[in-house]
């Protein structure tokens, strides 16, 4: 039956990497965590005199570098001057050359959010009048490309790694302490340590190019490199590498001095490995609370420690879990049956520590029920309580078979009776076509070398007694004795239904626990519900005050926003129609199109179309021109006279998806 399930396990475990790491790949770039919320000059606007400086509102701090904010002339060209500096607040500006000619001027920022992540955009406004422009800003998006992956692929593996180092540790400590003699145990922890290690040193090279210009050339760069080392993330990962250092002596406590001692001796080097271990995890979490999303925001000083439990509830959860996959799957010495319940009741302690602390962060990221529904990190959100409900209905089912688990732990150095041997010699012979002795020949050829002290061990001892220089004949007895060690516990082991039972389900949880890290690392990398909400309240705010300052002085422009969703491939997002100076006889149309996140793109087509219904005429159609990325502009746009016009835009996001939004405006 062993035989059947293995293939079985390594094709489930194929499956549910390639769904992790399909997950990881469709999440595109880092979404932006601090968001732009203003600028000034406005996003579109004309200006009659040129500016002396561009400045930028966000909705939290960011870090700045020397070529974080530029401002481009019609025909690409920088005109900028000095460095970016911080007007007050978390507002960010930068002077321009004085005198600029009319045209339409582009504004380029790519900063790095207090949370770590980076931030990046473009807008247009226009001195005197706009005109056409040769800068192209679709492609510029932090945190994408090669580099944005492998940054990605490395977050993931940081956290896998971390899972099943202190979730490994804690379950030889806490449950299974014969498990620290074990060598596939001492594998798997060893195995996270590495992989964590492995993870942070490439989290540390990618850093730099990640947040700065994309390109994989960069990730050896020294500068950039020694620049990382004086951020909080760089300070973080550093932080993280020297906790590893420790971790490694705890490892070599763990599955060495702790593992040779007497039961008297092992009770207080438990109890120091236990506090020491707790210490290094605790430190090992607190390096991710003290550079992404808990460190800012709404109550950090509660957040970042309930940030460190909720991770150490994770690894010791999901970490236990896949050690107890190991043992069942992998191990030759039997587990207990109370090891098990041992690991069922910290499991259990686990859940209830990531329920409390998940709730909490639920509520500082979301803000609102609407943001679970109406952001992209409260649908994923749902998607992770989702997979934990999914976890915790499995582990119920888990269990019940720990219940009825019986202990079938085979002493070694004991012979079988004659019939198990012969029963074990029978179940080789047939689910092979060869005798136990030949099945586990070659993998137990090292059954008869000799030990530390020199002597012969077990059977080929024997053997060897028995006759003379019979060396061969006793590896020969040696291997047969090694493969009927091997198959009679084999065959006891799965002889309890409740312990098979309790294998697949087992795997069943690691299985979804995989896709549900892949869902975290991308929650961790989106814009938190709060901050997106924020901002667009901000933004309408400011477009709102705007107008209104607008219309006292005279002028009378209008904007209007309107939200469109064709059905397609990205096919969501917000057009703004800007009418100036919203009177009868010429008037300059400019039309804008975003993402909902507020970044600007291009579509195939834009076209406005207005009607007076009350007096029956129209729909007079316009057909702007493109300007640049997400800006269409019209000039000399007649409205033959005043009243409640009808503005509806059709845009159009591929060769079949299309939609047409509409809103009123007063003209004249």
């Amino acid at each position: 039956m062993t035989q059947t399930i293995a293939p079985r396990v390594r094709t489930l475990v194929l499956l549910l990497l390639a769904t992790a790491g399909l997950l990881l790949t469709t999440a595109g770039p880092a979404s932006a965590h601090a968001a732009l919320t203003g600028s000034d000059p406005q996003q579109g606007v004309v200006v009659d005199k040129a500016p002396d400086q561009v400045s930028l509102t966000f909705s939290e701090q960011v870090a700045l570098s020397n070529d974080s904010l530029r401002v481009l002339d019609p025909k690409g060209k920088a005109v900028q001057q000095g460095k970016p500096f911080e007007v007050g607040g978390t507002t960010y500006g930068v002077k321009v050359h004085s005198g600029l000619p009319d045209g339409t001027y582009t504004v380029t920022y790519q900063v790095v959010s207090a949370d770590s992540h980076p931030v990046s955009g473009a807008f247009t406004f226009s001195v005197g009048a706009p005109s056409v422009t040769s800068v192209s800003v679709s492609g510029e998006t932090a945190g994408g490309g090669v580099v944005g992956w492998l940054y990605g692929f490395g977050r993931y593996l940081s956290y896998a790694g971390f899972i099943v180092l202190v979730g490994g540790g804690a379950f030889v400590l806490a449950c299974w302490q014969r498990g620290a003699g074990v060598r596939p145990m001492q594998r798997f922890v060893v195995g996270g340590w590495l992989t964590l290690t492995s993870a942070t040193l490439l989290l540390l090279l990618l850093r730099g190019s990640y947040t700065g210009s994309g390109k994989v050339a960069d990730i050896f760069d020294l500068d950039l490199l020694g620049n990382v080392l004086q951020t909080k993330a760089g300070a973080a990962l550093v932080s993280r590498l020297l906790l590893l250092a420790a971790a490694a002596l705890f490892i070599s406590v763990l599955f060495g001095a702790y593992d040779k001692r007497e039961a008297e001796e092992k009770r207080d080097l438990t109890f120091g490995l236990a506090i020491g271990g707790t210490v290094v995890a605790a430190g090992l979490a607190a390096s991710w609370a003290m550079a992404e999303h808990a460190s800012v925001g709404l109550q950090p000083g509660i957040a970042m420690p309930v940030d460190v439990l909720h991770l150490l509830a994770v690894a010791t959860w999901l970490g236990g879990l896949s050690a107890l996959l190991v043992a069942l799957y992998r191990s030759q010495t039997p587990i207990e049956s109370a090891a098990v319940r041992r690991f069922s009741q910290v499991a259990f302690g686990s859940v209830v520590a990531l329920v409390a602390t998940g709730v909490y962060q639920s509520w500082r990221q979301l803000g609102s029920w609407s943001a679970f529904t109406g952001t992209r990190y409260g649908q994923l959100l749902l998607v992770k309580i989702g997979l934990v409900a999914v976890l915790v209905g499995i582990a119920y089912i888990s269990r019940r078979w720990t219940a009825q688990l019986a202990d079938t732990v085979v002493r070694p150095g004991k012979r079988a009776p004659q019939k198990e041997r012969v029963a074990a010699n029978a179940s080789g012979s047939a689910k092979g076509g060869k005798s136990a002795k030949e099945a586990v020949g070659a993998e137990d050829s090292g059954a008869a070398k000799k030990d530390g002290g020199g002597k012969q061990t077990g059977g080929a001892k024997k053997a060897a007694g028995a006759n003379g220089d019979g060396s061969k004949r006793a590896a020969q007895l040696a291997r047969q004795q090694a493969a009927m060690d091997t198959a009679r516990q084999k065959r006891t082991r799965d002889a309890d239904p409740h312990r098979f039972g309790l294998r697949r389900s087992v795997l069943a949880e690691a299985g979804v626990a995989v896709v549900l890290l892949a869902v975290t690392t991308v929650l961790t990398q989106t814009e938190p519900g709060r901050t997106e909400e924020e901002a667009k309240a901000a933004k309408a705010a400011a477009s709102s005050s705007s107008s209104s300052s607008s219309a006292q002085a005279g002028s009378g422009a209008v904007t209007l926003d309107m939200s469109f969703d064709t059905g397609g491939t990205d096919g969501k997002g917000v057009v703004t129609v800007d009418v100036d100076p919203a009177r009868v006889g010429g008037n300059e149309m400019h039309v804008y199109v975003q993402r909902p996140n507020g970044r600007a793109f291009d579509i195939p087509e834009v076209k406005v179309a207005l009607t007076l219904e009350a007096k029956k005429i129209g729909p007079l159609a316009i057909t702007p021109d493109h300007i640049t990325t997400g800006h269409w502009s019209a000039s000399n746009v007649q409205i033959p006279m005043a009243g409640d016009w009808k503005i509806a835009v059709t845009v159009r996001t591929s060769d079949i998806d299309q939609t047409t939004v509409s809103k009123n405006a007063q003209i004249g």
